[in-house]
């Protein structure tokens, strides 16, 4: 009979999404583009004294910074993946990453809201034509953008284990990136605010609705808000170790353990990285099985990467 070594029992922890070098370089190249559109609205606004152009330029340059944060936590997580100080791997740094970002996107939207509200009770002149081809031009960079973060739903392969892997070679699903979420968010919220400028620009020049610019921004404020309180929950629920909502992991869990007079006393399931879970079963029975007979139960579970197993015996009824 074959004996295996102590070393057969290692393994790694590297929980990291299976897209996460192409989002990198996406985030970068989206960083590129808005930067590059700040730099020519904030240089024209001076050119032609347009103080549209030079604060949407700046505007423009909150989210950038926002979109470094993605991409330096995408490096961070790479760079430190086999990094043992990290317990469960570098998996949930896009997600402290998104969580803070998501902080960023609901600050912007206050400041959003406190200038609208401002413009609202004491207008200012606005050159339409002008402040229209601006909202054009940044619509056209902020669409974009969000293509080429877009989560375009790819699914991934990778391996569970429990004090030693379970190698799937054909487990698929759907994971959630937070970071590129975060992200996302960011370049749509920009779209958002584009489209409803021009709306507001167009009526005003139209019918000379002045307060149609300031309430279109109460508006956006609102829905943008609304976007990063999403986010500040899924990213923060992460954080903090929240049971994935729905029960569909342990609903799996104990439908594949629980077939006979196995019990499960103690579960845990968190996440430990995109598309990534972490399991933690204690088992109670008159008649346990083997460790690895109950890991070989539940290793058809794709989401789940790494696996405890406790086992307990009971006594027998009289």
């Amino acid at each position: 009979m074959n004996q295996k070594t102590a070393d057969a029992f290692e393994h790694d922890h590297v929980f990291l999404g299976a897209n996460q070098e192409r989002n990198e370089r996406r985030v970068w190249l989206v960083i590129a583009l808005t930067a590059t559109m700040m730099v020519v609205e904030i240089t024209a606004g001076h050119w032609f004294g347009s103080m549209a152009l030079i604060a949407d330029g700046w505007h423009m340059s909150t989210h950038a910074a926002a979109m470094l944060i993605a991409v330096l936590a995408y490096r961070y997580a790479r760079k430190n993946a086999d990094n043992r100080a990290f317990t469960f791997g570098t998996g949930k740094v896009g997600d402290l990453a998104g969580f803070a970002s998501a902080v960023i996107l609901a600050l912007i939207a206050l400041l959003i809201g406190w200038e609208s509200f401002q413009r609202l009770v004491e207008p200012v002149p606005i050159s339409f034509n002008q402040a229209i081809l601006v909202a054009v031009i940044g619509l056209f960079v902020n669409l974009l953008s969000a293509l080429l973060l877009r989560d375009d739903h790819h699914h991934h392969h990778h391996h569970g284990h429990s004090h030693e892997h379970h190698h799937h070679d054909h487990d698929h699903h759907h994971e959630q990136d937070n970071n590129l979420r975060a992200a996302y968010l960011h370049v749509l919220a920009d779209a958002l605010t584009s489209v409803l400028a021009i709306v507001a620009l167009l009526l005003g020049r139209a019918y000379g609705w002045f307060w149609a610019d300031p309430v279109m921004g109460i508006v956006g404020a609102i829905v943008i808000s609304r976007w990063s309180w999403g986010l500040i929950k899924d990213s923060g629920g992460v954080l903090l170790d929240r049971v994935p909502e729905g029960g569909h992991i342990e609903t799996k869990v104990r439908k594949a353990i629980e077939t006979g007079p196995d019990k499960i006393t103690d579960l845990h399931i968190w996440q430990v990285g995109p598309g990534h879970y972490s399991v933690i079963a204690s088992i109670a029975s008159d008649t346990p099985k083997t460790v690895a007979e109950y890991k070989g139960m539940i290793s058809h579970i794709d989401q789940v990467s790494h696996t405890t197993v406790e086992v307990h015996q009971v006594g027998r009824a009289a």
